[in-house]
């Protein structure tokens, strides 16, 4: 049944997209009907979108002006972070900035667990970098660890996932249970290492999680932020960088469809009930959402912080290295439907979660991906296909002659979306370098005319190809892939390819 449940995300996508080519060829009036209501139905979703996007980024302002740390109430002393850090060749630069911003944190360092923890095959450079940040930071918490994931482990997949699980199990151990500290007290935090933290985050994490109506019972989730080096960033880069980081917006204002995702933190008393992340998945921070939702027969949620964190955008040393890693993450995202059929199945197995909450998810999640692979196929790709398709007999008729304008207008409205993009765009860049003039305000704005072929070069095909390797099996299935992090210099960053 699992194999079954396996086949069905990359199914329906294809199913769709045969669907209106055949449609187009034999039925065109129907298809161009269709196509008109669809752009229709995104215009409307677009709208709806754009509310919540605004909406959130409203809350995240306003919660960027509080000291979080002032609000807390009660016993909050108790509270302690456990924050680990799994680590593969990114450069020391990149690792660095991520400890200062920790270093910089408003909030108790005597309240800190910090694990670094290196991929044992990432060789000598990874070694050397672990031990200078050891060095530069190894007294300014709590505790300070570093853990090496060793290789060639069996049963697991080489990854995030396998690491975290690794250093979570060995902090347990050596530090957690020796000092008797309460597993209810601790709130872990899994941060990819370029992961930087604002000065109130932890703050406002704990003070999420205390006020929260099921705290134990809850994840929490911060809006990433992929703007460490978004001046670094090709166009290309910049524009999808910044659409992930306004779906994630629109996204925690809507909290019933929130699972956690890449930096997010969870009570680690669930986590060791849980038995910790699966060391052989690809995409363990949504699995463990799933995890959750299992294990405490639907009793587990997301608690959305509207609060970031700030994350690298993809940079490569060369432009098509950067447009290529940037396929390459999007895939892994769109791996995670592999998660799909994990649910589905413990939905079948598991009688204790009511039936409303199997539907509600089994619809959301598979719309969710199905969307991701074909939506901006069929708004952008497939609109014309009646006109080339239909023959000569329906490009005679009234309807052949109106859908490009129909289209164009219905799109046209759509486009208020592009522009709360460029605008917020703006709004969210980190502090301008100095080479940064009036004009590349306008690159920065011009640049969302891209929008369209991104969403379908780094969207729609990488999450149809995910769907179709997990529907494929065996040597099709995909392994992690550890994004390369990089730093340019100052004269890099300038280069006018880069604007």
């Amino acid at each position: 049944m699992l194999r079954f449940f396996e086949l069905v995300p990359g199914a329906l996508s294809w199913l769709t997209l045969v669907l209106m080519v055949v449609a187009a060829r034999y039925f065109p009036t129907g298809a161009a009907v269709f196509i008109i209501l669809f752009d229709t139905y995104w215009l409307f979703k677009t709208l709806f979108l754009s509310f919540h996007l605004r909406s959130s980024f409203k809350k995240v302002r306003k919660n960027l002006k509080t000291n979080w740390l002032d609000e807390l109430g009660g016993d909050w002393g108790r509270i302690y972070h456990l924050v680990i850090l799994p680590m593969y060749q990114e450069p020391y630069e990149v690792v660095r900035e991520t400890f200062e911003s920790l270093r910089r944190a408003n909030y108790p360092k005597n309240k800190f667990i910090i694990v670094l923890a290196p991929e044992e095959r990432g060789g000598e450079p990874t070694k050397e970098v672990a031990q200078r940040i050891e060095t530069e930071f190894g007294q300014e918490f709590f505790k300070f660890l570093v853990i090496y994931h060793p290789d060639g482990l069996p049963n697991e997949i080489p990854g995030k996932g396998s690491n975290q699980a690794y250093a979570a199990l060995k902090v347990k151990a050596e530090v957690i249970d020796p000092l008797n500290l309460p597993y209810e007290n601790i709130l872990v935090s899994v941060f990819d290492v370029d992961t930087q933290i604002l000065p109130d985050y932890f703050g406002r994490l704990t003070y999420c999680f205390l006020t929260a109506p099921h705290p134990q019972r809850s994840s929490y989730q911060p809006v990433p932020l992929f703007n460490n080096n978004i001046y670094e960033a090709p166009v290309f880069a910049r524009v999808v960088a910044l659409s992930a980081t306004f779906w994630h917006l629109m996204q925690q204002s809507r909290p019933e469809r929130l699972t956690t995702f890449s930096s997010h933190s969870m009570p680690f008393k669930a986590l060791v009930e849980i038995g910790f992340w699966q060391k052989n998945v690809v995409s363990e921070d949504s699995r463990i959402f799933w995890q959750c939702y299992l294990h405490y027969d639907g009793d587990w949620r997301v608690v959305p912080l509207f609060y970031p964190v700030s994350m690298d955008a993809n940079v490569a040393p060369t432009f098509w290295r950067t447009m290529w890693n940037i396929y390459r993450q999007q895939r892994r995202w769109g791996w995670g439907a592999e998660n799909l059929p994990y649910a589905f199945y413990g939905f079948t197995q598991n009688r204790r979660i009511h039936a409303s909450k199997k539907i509600y998810w089994t619809f959301n999640t598979i719309e969710a991906f199905h969307s991701w692979a074909t939506n901006a196929i069929l708004i952008f790709a497939l609109g014309w296909l009646p006109l080339f398709l239909g023959g000569e007999e329906f490009n005679y008729t009234l309807l052949s002659f109106s859908l490009p304008e129909i289209t164009r207008f219905i799109m046209t409205l759509a486009s208020v979306g592009i522009v709360s993009s460029a605008i917020l765009g703006i709004i969210l860049l980190p502090p301008k370098p100095d080479w940064f003039k009036a004009r590349h305000h306008l690159f920065y704005v011009i640049q969302w005319a891209l929008m369209p072929l991104t969403l379908i070069i780094f969207g729609a095909i990488p999450a149809l190809e995910s769907q179709t390797r997990l529907m494929l099996g065996g040597r099709f299935r995909l392994g992690f892939w550890f994004t390369p992090k990089m730093r340019r210099g100052k004269s890099e960053a300038e280069k006018p390819e880069n604007v």
